[in-house]
């Protein structure tokens, strides 16, 4: 059992996550001589992925790989990393939100 994700993993399963795939695009995509990389075949093992039974043969997550997946990425902006939602802002003494300050400006 994968306990933490490689990078390469994290990779893959979010390749598959970004749109449908099939498993002829998924093989030309991820297929490797070398032994090294085997993320595909570590997929199907762990139980990441799946690989429909019908002509398309469509390669998609299993609730394990989405989960996964979703404990290796990092919040997106503004969302806490508890919940996974924007964080509410209090209004100050003046009924305004708090400033923000981007790191463009800087």
């Amino acid at each position: 059992m994968i306990d933490e994700p490689s990078l390469i993993m994290i990779q893959f399963l979010a390749w598959v996550a970004d749109r449908p795939r099939n498993y002829a695009q998924t093989m030309e995509a991820w297929r490797s001589s070398c032994p090294r990389l085997s993320v595909w075949e570590d997929a199907i093992v762990e139980g990441l992925i799946r690989i429909d039974n019908d002509a398309n043969r469509g390669v998609r997550l299993t609730p394990r790989g989405s989960a996964m997946l979703a404990r290796a990425q990092p919040p997106t902006a503004g969302q806490s990393e508890k919940t996974g939602k924007a964080p509410k802002l209090h209004a100050g003494v003046h009924g305004k939100a708090p400033a923000v300050a981007h790191a463009a400006a800087f």
